[in-house]
């Protein structure tokens, strides 16, 4: 069944989809043929089948056996297909397409409607044969009108011989027929249409024809042209094939073709595909053209042979279809033979083809299946153009490709190589979003390469916006060491030349990505983040006008910068002081903090100490931190953290660490006060570490033990409070004592007691309060056994308190029982009962309610009362005392008084009140009194204060006003009215207080109007404790006044009437907060309160003041003032909201008279404390604290006066104390018998009288005898000092202080004292030099004896034995000391540890005296020994001199040693400063100035060179100028002095220059020699190294400051910085010799000039405004203004270099007054017209703007090529005007390359790399000299690198010993084959450590870099395949070779080595880092064993 249908020919392209093989074609016509229409069959075709079809303008019909097909007009549309029963006959359309009539062999004709495919009639009749059918289309009808059937034919033979004749239409003439050739089928066509035919006849018909097969089994289908018969075209068709009707006006020939399956032509068996074709008639040129379609191309070279056409077109058509088979088999899976075919058909093709512009561009964008092959191919391309012009666009062409090429190769290699991938690559403009692609892949290498490569290509369309894409690719898998040194090399230099502004945002990416490596690569933190954040500082730092740019300091820039300083801090704390911080924590510490965080990294305590020694000091030695200060700071903070974190209120481990810190403090003060801060901060109860370290403090002799011992029992009062549950301490004391007593423990009274103790609180309190506490429960046994406990003086104040408590208990139990809260009626119905009952009262209701008439009616009943107790008269008397039944009844006694008040609803203080001012009215000042002091007994409450104080404000104004004429017989009543206040004012409000003060100065003016009478008491003098304190306070040396005796009358109403007025009685009602007295009340609107105080003051002053009672005058104005400032002061405390408040003319009023009484106080003051201190110090006793006091008071000036004046009149006193203590010496001596007087004296109870008595019985003479007494005592006592003292015996000795009393006793009682003193002289030298007890008591003994009798001198013994017990000794005793008790057979004395040998020192030489003092001698004990030494009348300047050479030797010296071994500067500090001071004290003392200056040299001269010895060099100037200063030119010691002072200065000088290279550390051989020139000095100074490293390394750290040092050494020599500044300028700015003479080049950039980079560094010091200005003016004028030079051009280039370098962009332009883009264009110009100046060249800068460029560069090279100036100046001028010559360029390399100017030429040669013109003229670097210039010209940038004899240049690198480079050049190898091959044999004959460490020196730099990691990798991977591990074992570069195993998974090899050598811990270790790096963290906690077994 044929109904497969499929259209062949495409209707847009017009081209066939099968490829049909067609028969022999021949003809002078040209046809082309076309398959149009394929029919398959679905069943498999057994007959070959019958064919019919016919073709007209409304389609194409095609039969096919029983299938029917309708094609549309185009042929390309399938409209019907049908399947019928049996083979269709005929088919036909008739009614525009509408209609499809069929008619099948059967019979049946069906009728089809076209557009819905449907059957509209099937009929079948017999023998009908023909009919005609019509359509009414009017009645939808279809009719049969006529029809014939097949008798018409019935009988009659039809015979066909296919032979073709023509006929005439009219006669039926035969005109012609064709009887050779048998035609089956034939048709007529015409190219015009129909009617021509008709008119022209067959002129222009043709006749085709379908032949009947042939014996080939094939026909012809044969074109002929009518009339003539020409055989124009045959063609062979198979045998089942078929014409297709059509009309004749058709000029396309159909016909059908029976073919087979393999689409060839059907000879023999049946047909399986039927084609319809078309025939149309071509032109040669089509003809070929369709040939060429078909890929005819033997057959198309061969017909345009023949038709005279162009044969190279079917060549290249051929070459184009090869094209198209690389591109598929490119795709698809051909194996290599056929690609290789492929090319060499191309090849062959290629030879043929004579368009050389073809051939190039074929050779470059065919799809080469081989690297090798596109090299090959390109090769070829480049030697087929002829030499012209267009020949050179070609070559331009191919080198570009040949470039692509080659960074394919390097960027891929040659196994990625396909031709797709290589088309893509070529075609690819956008390089650099390949690039991004690459970076986004990882892929550095490749991305490097591709960057390096075609950088030019995209140079001038990079922007911000590419930037940061370019940055956002990289990938956080890129190796950072490689991308790293891609940036810095590479593209941070383009960035800065291309897009300066993407310096921010390059700067903020490098910022957040060196802080993320922190996270991603935690491994190599933090040296990774360092590396990837400095590489913005010192990468290359060329713009396009080769200028440093930084951003100037943008917020970007400053931020990356501080992280670059925070990062090297931060990898010094890693690896110098191993401490590891995140970088976050770290950018919050400081060097504090950060030591804190140190110590917190301590784990274990014990660690602290050498932590501390190995870690922390050299930090802080480093940063210069004090370590004892810090450590005390540390624990602060340790403790503060601990107290703010809520956990650690139980947690103890910090204190471990901080007890281990104390142990580190050096300086004893700040180790206790760390210690008291531990106590405050640790947990109560202490542990045992706490506990332990206190007490091991509080052992320690030091000032702050007690601070220690107050902390503590704190503690052990928190500890105590604990154990009760209370955790507050900050309650009142008062209630946790309560409190604690409440829980009634066995051990509650013990802590109270504790607790009242520690808080020194009175322990009467706590016993009271237990007593209540015991008997509230009843438990008197032990009430009693706690009473009995106590003292008496205890017991009896226990007792008191708890009877007054027990009277207060019960009296509130009583007023409780009487205040029992009742109904208001019951309360009114029992005291209206009451009044009835007991007075007699009968009220209302109405009237009970009545406040009024109960008090009407109390005032009745208390006049009664004061009548009945203060009759008028008897007869008054006994009146009041009848009653009207005449009876006597008393219905006003006092208690019934109280009573009725009550009733009458008033309280007794009210009535108490009242009762007391009308007795004051009534002038019965006893009863007022009884009154107040009754109830301050028995209601002591603040009604009662009420009571007390007024009634004491009444009296005052009752004697104020002279109103009381009566008073109290023997009574002191302003000392009751005082008592009274106190009492008021101790229950009362603060007024009370007011008039204490005022009622006791009035008590004391009093006390002055009385004379004291103390009868004969007499006075007796008692000691220490056994003093009366009575007696003490009474007859005790106190200051008592003498004065004159006051008139009471006089003074007394005056001072109570001054109480009045500061105490007015207030009429008003007082509210709560009110106050009656003057200083607390408020102003009165209308009235001054103060001017009644005015007068009454005045006048008790003025008494005071003419009666000498000064200090009552003094402490009156005193008081009085203060009364009145603060009344003023505190109604008036906000001026402005005063004025508001008060009247304004009150507030001046007031303000006067404070300022007025201010001024009278203050001088009334002054004249009291004068008079006061005269009578002080005329007394025969001075009270001196009292005079000091009132000194205190005066101005100093009127202090000193008086002091003065004082101190000038004492000698009469000294004097008359002199005469009357040598009237009362007495002396004799008698005689008595030593013997029996001795064995009296022994004995401590004979006394003197039974010695006289003795002497007198036995007439034996008493001095002797009472001699013999004195030295009995004495050296009795002297002779027990020196025994261990027992108890037995302890306890009888006798006090020195009352053996002294003794024997002073007895000498009056000596007739004659010379031989007492004497003797005791004798005994004086005898006794322990360490005994000054006994030395004292003799020599006073001497001294009251006779001191005039001895050669001592008394005093001063007296006065060295006060200095020497006040002294403690801290040396041992010395040789001397031994000698001296041998000598005099004495033991030594255990006290001679703590005391000096007195006689040593007072008897002996001053040598002797020195032994012992020097070795004493320190800042403590030099204050006493000075004193000793000045008493001893010695050298003081040598004291002075030994104590500052000991206190030196023994304090600082051993701290130089020190700081010499920790690495410190300097050993001033906070614990020696005081040292260094007190040493310069003693220096200053020295009175020989030459000694001082000596002694201080001497000092000087210990220190090392530093800070320390140049401030004793200047104190030792400070000396030797005050030496000089003291003398005169004339003096001799002036000359001395002079010299000696010029010595010094100069030795400062050196030593201070000496220190500033120390600290700076520029102290090297060189510029130490230079000292003693201190200019030439400084400027070798500014030729340090330091210069150029930090202007091309910005973050290097450690660079000297060398402005700060050259400043300082200026400063201490007396140089002119600006002078020595100007003038390194002017030689390295504007130098005299010319550049040309000069070995570096002008065209270098400002970091390439040594020189310019010196001068950068030299302005920096300067302001930036300065230095701009300066170098503008250098720019823009002829004449140097730093010098006498003319300035030239190149001056002036150089100058605008380094003012572009130094200043931002807003600057410049503020000083050319134009863009940053012409400015850096004039710093151009300006180079070249230096050139232009060498060459001696007039140009100005105008004439050069204006000249033609072009002609000014070829005019230079015709005249100047012979000059390597002239040649390179062409060569910029070219590169910047673009001038690209083909034959100048060629010139100028050649020029270049002869010059010898390699380095030149190879920054050239990278120029030039993006201008595609000049490729064919550059050629490879010649052969390096140098191993700097081998590495700078590696050849990966040459664009013809294909070139290259790669392996001959790799040789070169071989002989200079850079196989890292060789190897480089053997990778670069086109042939894959031949390059391993090389690779091979060098890897076998090189040594690979070498090349690996070639890498890493050579190979970080530089456009190389990108290739390094490639050669890097290769050597890796040789490594591994070799399996030397061994030989990198121990070698840095096993890591790589590691990470390279890890990186390619080959990790097991490494493993099983490992193990084949039985290491199996570094196997684990292998193990678990992959597994760790690769996501399986399983096995890390696996042991090696069971790691290895999973292995």
């Amino acid at each position: 069944m044929w109904n497969d249908i499929e259209i062949l020919v495409n209707d847009d392209t017009r081209r066939e989809q099968l490829s049909v093989c067609l028969g022999q074609e021949c003809g002078s016509a040209l046809y082309q043929v076309d398959s149009l229409l394929q029919i398959t069959s679905s069943e498999k075709v057994s007959v070959n089948p019958q064919l019919y079809a016919c073709s007209s303008k409304d389609g194409s019909i095609i039969v096919v056996d029983r299938s029917v097909v309708l094609l549309d007009s185009t042929g390309q549309a399938l409209q019907l297909h049908i399947q019928f029963d049996t083979n269709v006959d005929v088919v036909g359309m008739c009614q525009e397409k509408q209609f499809l009539v069929v008619g099948e062999r059967s019979g049946n004709i069906h009728l089809i409607h076209i557009p819905s495919k449907k059957t509209l009639l099937t009929k079948g009749k017999g023998g009908y044969v023909l009919s005609k059918w019509e359509v009414d289309t009017t009645n939808n009808l279809v009719s049969v009108r006529s029809f014939a059937d097949s008798s018409l034919i019935k009988g009659k033979d039809i015979f066909l011989v296919n032979i073709l004749s023509i006929w005439d239409v009219y006669s039926l003439t035969l005109i012609w027929d064709w009887p050779l050739i048998h035609i089956e089928e034939f048709l007529l066509t015409t190219e015009s249409d129909s009617s021509s035919v008709m008119q022209q006849g067959l002129a222009d018909v043709k006749l085709i024809v379908m032949t009947t097969p042939t014996n080939k089994q094939m026909r012809s289908l044969i074109v002929f042209a009518l009339p003539t018969m020409q055989q124009l075209y045959s063609l062979e068709v198979s045998i089942v094939s078929s014409l297709v009707l059509s009309g004749i006006g058709t000029d396309t020939i159909y016909f059908l073709e029976g073919i087979h399956e393999n689409h060839q032509m059907c000879t023999e068996g049946s047909v399986s595909v039927v084609v319809m074709r078309s025939l149309t008639e071509a032109l040669p040129e089509n003809r070929l053209s369709r040939l060429l379609h078909k890929h005819r191309f033997t057959e198309a070279e061969s017909f345009a042979i023949q038709f005279g056409l162009d044969v190279e077109l079917v060549y290249k058509v051929k070459a184009n279809m090869i094209l198209e088979k690389l591109a598929s088999a490119s795709i698809g899976s051909y194996g290599q033979e056929v690609l290789l075919d492929y090319v060499n058909e191309a090849k062959e093709n290629l030879h043929k083809i004579q368009d050389s512009q073809f051939v190039v561009d074929y050779c470059i964008n065919a799809p080469w299946p081989l690297y090798e092959t596109a090299q090959e191919m390109l090769n070829y391309a480049k030697v087929r153009p002829e030499f012209d012009l267009k020949s050179l666009v070609c070559i331009q062409q191919v080198l570009r490709a040949q470039a692509r090429l080659t960074t394919f190769y390097g960027a891929f290699g040659p196994e990625k190589f396909s031709g797709i991938s290589w088309t893509e690559f070529l075609n690819n403009e956008d390089v650099l979003k390949n690039i991004l692609f690459q970076l986004e892949e990882g892929n550095l290498s490749c991305a490097q390469y591709l960057w390096l490569r075609h950088q030019a290509d995209f140079e001038n369309t990079f922007d911000e916006k590419m930037l940061e894409s370019l940055l956002n690719a990289i990938h956080v898998t890129v190796p950072l060491k490689e991308l790293c040194l891609w940036l810095k090399n590479v593209v941070i230099p383009f960035l800065r030349r291309v897009v300066p502004k993407g310096q921010k945002t390059l700067a903020k990416w490098l910022e957040q990505s060196a802080r993320n490596l922190e996270l991603t690569d935690k491994a190599n933190w933090p040296e990774n983040g360092l590396q990837m954040a400095e590489i913005f500082f010192t990468s290359k730092n060329q713009d396009e006008m080769h200028l440093t740019s930084f951003g100037h300091d943008c917020e970007e820039v400053r931020r990356l910068k501080k992280l670059v300083n925070d990062l090297q801090e931060l990898i010094d704390l890693y690896r110098k002081y191993n401490c590891r911080l995140a970088l976050c924590d770290f950018e919050k510490e400081n060097t504090t903090t950060i030591v804190f965080r140190m110590f917190d990294k301590i784990l274990a305590p014990e660690l602290v100490p050498s932590i501390l020694d190995k870690f922390i000091k050299p930090y802080l030695c480093e940063h210069n931190l004090q370590k004892d200060e810090l450590l005390l700071q540390y624990i602060k903070d340790l403790l503060e953290r601990c107290r703010t974190r809520s956990a650690s209120v139980f947690e103890t481990a910090w204190e471990a660490k901080a007890i281990a810190v104390i142990g580190c403090i050096s300086d004893t003060d700040l180790k206790f006060d760390a210690v008291l801060q531990i106590m405050h901060g640790a947990v109560v109860p202490w542990s045992g570490a706490v506990e332990q370290l206190v007490k091991q403090h509080l052992e320690m002799n030091h000032v702050k033990v007690k601070l220690l011992q107050e902390s503590y029992r704190l503690m052990e009062m928190k500890k105590l409070l604990r154990a009760y549950g209370i955790r507050d301490t900050n309650l009142l004391k008062d209630k946790l004592v309560k409190y604690i007593l409440k829980q009634d423990t066995p051990t509650s009274l013990e802590d109270a007691l504790k607790m009242v103790e520690a808080y020194m609180l009175p322990t009467m309190e706590v016993y009271i309060l237990r007593m209540i506490d015991l008997i509230d429960k009843e438990r008197r046994e032990e009430s009693l056994t706690l009473l009995k406990s106590l003292t008496i003086t205890e017991a009896e104040k226990v007792a008191e308190r708890l009877t007054v408590w027990g009277t207060l208990v019960l009296k509130k139990k009583a007023d409780n029982s009487e205040e029992v809260p009742r109904s208001y009626m019951n309360t009114f119905n029992q005291s209206y009962f009451l009044l009835q009952e007991d007075f007699n009262i009968f009220l209302s209701v109405e009237d009970f309610g009545n406040p009024t008439l109960m008090s009407t009616l109390l005032e009745k009943h208390i006049n009664a009362y004061e009548t009945d107790k203060y009759p008028k008269s008897r007869k008054e008397q006994m009146t009041n005392c009848k009653t009207k039944d005449g009876k006597l009844k008393n219905y006003s006694t006092e208690s019934r008084l109280y009573r009725m008040a009550l009733l009458l609803q008033r309280s007794e203080q009210e009535l108490g009140t009242t009762l007391a001012l009308r007795a004051l009215d009534a002038g019965k000042v006893e009863d007022a009194v009884k009154i107040c002091r009754d109830f301050y007994k028995n209601h002591c409450n603040k009604e009662t204060g009420k009571l007390l104080f007024s009634t004491c404000q009444k009296l005052c104004h009752m004697l104020g006003g002279d109103v009381l004429s009566v008073t109290p017989e023997d009574t002191n009543l302003p000392a009751v009215i005082y008592e009274m206040a106190c009492q008021a004012a101790t229950i009362c409000s603060p007024d009370s207080l007011e008039l204490c003060k005022y009622t006791l100065a009035a008590k004391e003016i009093y006390r002055q109007c009385q004379i004291e009478n103390y009868g004969f008491t007499a006075k007796t003098t008692c000691f220490g404790g056994d003093k009366d304190p009575y007696e003490e306070w009474t007859y005790n040396d106190f200051f008592n006044e003498d004065g004159i005796v006051l008139d009471p009358q006089i003074v007394l109403p005056v001072i109570y009437e001054t109480i009045s007025s500061l105490l007015p009685i207030s009429e008003n009602k007082l509210y709560p907060l009110d106050s009656t007295s003057l200083a607390n009340c408020t102003f009165i609107k209308g009235q001054n309160l103060l001017l009644p105080a005015r007068t009454p003051i005045c006048a008790v002053l003025q008494n005071l003041m003419e009666c000498s009672q000064c200090e009552l005058a003094l402490r009156l104005i005193v008081c009085s003032f203060g009364s009145c400032l603060q009344h003023g002061i505190s109604n008036n405390m906000d001026l402005s909201l005063g004025e508001k408040l008060h009247d304004g003319n009150t507030l001046a009023e007031i303000k006067g008279f404070l300022i007025a009484m201010k001024q009278t106080t203050a001088s009334i003051i002054t004249t009291t404390i004068m008079t006061l201190l005269h009578k002080v110090f005329n007394c025969r006793l001075i009270d001196q604290d009292l005079a000091l006091g009132y000194c205190a008071i005066l101005p100093r000036e009127d202090t000193f006066n008086k002091l003065w004046g004082v101190i000038n009149n004492t000698w009469q006193n000294y004097r008359k104390v002199l005469v009357n203590s040598q009237d009362n010496m007495i002396t004799f001596f008698p005689y008595l018998k030593k013997e029996l007087i001795r064995t009296l004296v022994q004995n401590p109870e004979v006394g003197t009288d039974l010695i006289l008595n003795y002497c007198r019985t036995f007439m034996l003479d008493s001095d002797a005898a009472l001699q013999l007494c004195i030295e009995t005592l004495l050296l009795k006592n002297a002779n027990r000092n020196h025994v261990e003292d027992d108890s037995a015996e302890y306890s009888e000795k006798q006090s020195h202080y009352t053996l002294l009393a003794r024997v002073l006793e007895i000498i009056p009682l000596l007739k004659s004292t010379n031989d007492l003193v004497t003797s005791l002289s004798g005994i004086l030298y005898k006794l322990d030099p360490y005994d000054y007890e006994t030395i004292e008591v003799v020599l006073k003994v001497i001294q009251n004896a006779d001191e005039r009798n001895t050669s001592i001198q008394l005093n001063q013994a007296l006065s060295l034995l006060k200095h020497l017990e006040s002294y403690k000794r801290i040396s041992p005793p010395v040789d001397l000391e031994h000698q001296y008790v041998s000598e005099h057979m004495i033991p030594l004395s255990p006290a001679s540890e703590t005391r000096l040998p007195f006689h040593l020192i007072f008897f002996r030489t001053a040598q002797c005296f020195w032994n012992i003092i020097s070795a004493e001698l320190s800042e403590e004990s030099f204050p006493t020994l000075l004193l000793i030494s000045k008493l001893m009348k010695v050298s003081l300047d040598t004291l002075h001199m030994s104590a500052a050479q000991h206190v030196f030797q023994k304090k600082l010296k051993p701290k130089i040693f020190e700081m010499r071994n920790t690495g410190y500067t300097s050993v001033v500090n906070k614990e020696t400063t005081k040292t260094v001071q007190t040493i310069q004290s003693y220096l200053l003392s020295i009175i020989n100035p030459e000694w001082a200056v000596a002694m201080a040299h001497k000092i000087a001269q210990e220190f090392p060179t530093g800070p320390d010895q140049i401030q004793a060099l200047k104190f030792c100037l400070r000396l030797a100028e005050k030496w000089l200063k003291n003398t005169t030119a004339k003096d001799e010691s002036h000359e001395k002095a002079e010299v000696l002072q010029k010595k010094l200065y100069m030795q400062y000088k050196r030593s201070a220059t000496e220190n500033v290279l120390i600290t700076y550390k520029l102290n090297t051989a060189e510029y130490l020699k230079s000292i003693a020139k201190p200019a030439n000095l400084i400027v070798l100074l500014y030729d340090h190294h330091s210069i150029d490293q930090r202007i091309q390394n910005p973050t290097g750290r450690d660079y000297p400051d060398i402005h700060m040092a050259a400043k300082e050494i200026a400063e201490i020599n007396n140089l002119d910085m600006n002078k020595i500044l100007n003038k390194l300028l002017n030689k390295w700015l504007c130098p005299n010799t010319l550049p040309s003479e000069k070995t570096q080049e002008i065209f270098g950039d400002a970091q390439e000039d040594e020189e310019l980079r010196r001068v950068i560094y030299l302005l920096q010091s300067h302001p930036m405004d300065y230095s701009s200005r300066m170098l503008f003016a250098i720019t823009t004028s002829a004449t140097s203004p730093i010098g006498v030079n003319q300035l030239t051009f190149a001056h002036r280039s150089r100058a605008l270099k380094c003012l572009l370098y130094l200043a931002d962009t807003s600057t410049v332009e503020s000083l050319f007054k134009k863009p940053i883009k012409k400015v850096k264009y004039f710093l151009k110009c300006f180079i070249y017209l230096a050139e232009f100046e060498v060459l001696n060249i007039p140009y100005t800068y105008e004439s050069f703007h204006k000249s033609p460029k072009e002609g000014m560069i070829k005019g230079l090279w015709k005249n100047h090529s012979h000059e390597p100036t002239a040649v390179r100046l062409v060569t910029e001028l070219s590169l910047e005007y673009k001038v690209y010559d083909f034959q100048l360029w060629n010139g100028l390399l050649q020029k270049l390359l002869g010059f010898n100017m390699i380095h030149y030429l190879r920054k050239v040669l990278i120029a030039i790399t993006g201008i595609h013109s000049l490729w064919q003229v550059t050629s490879c670097p010649p052969s390096p000299k140098q191993i700097e210039e081998c590495c700078e010209c590696f050849v990966i940038l040459c664009p013809v690198l294909a070139d290259l004899d790669v392996i001959g240049i790799a040789k070169q690198y071989t002989q200079l010993d850079l196989p890292a480079f060789a190897l480089g050049c053997l990778m670069l190898i086109p042939q894959s084959e031949k390059r391993e091959q090389q690779i091979q044999a060098f890897l076998s004959t090189c040594n690979t450590e070498t090349v690996l460490q070639q890498i890493d020196e050579h190979m970080n730099t530089g456009e190389v870099v990108a290739f390094a990691s490639q050669i890097r990798s290769l050597i890796l991977d040789n490594i591994i395949n070799e399996k030397l591990y061994e030989k990198f074992l121990k070698t840095k570069y096993f890591p790589l070779v590691k990470q390279q195993l890890m990186s390619t998974h080959r990790m097991k090899e490494l493993v099983d080595y490992f193990a084949s050598k039985n290491c199996m811990e570094d196997a684990a270790t292998l193990i678990r880092e992959y597994q760790e790096k690769y996501g399986n963290p399983t096995l890390l906690d696996k042991s090696s064993s069971d790691i290895l077994k999973v292995k």
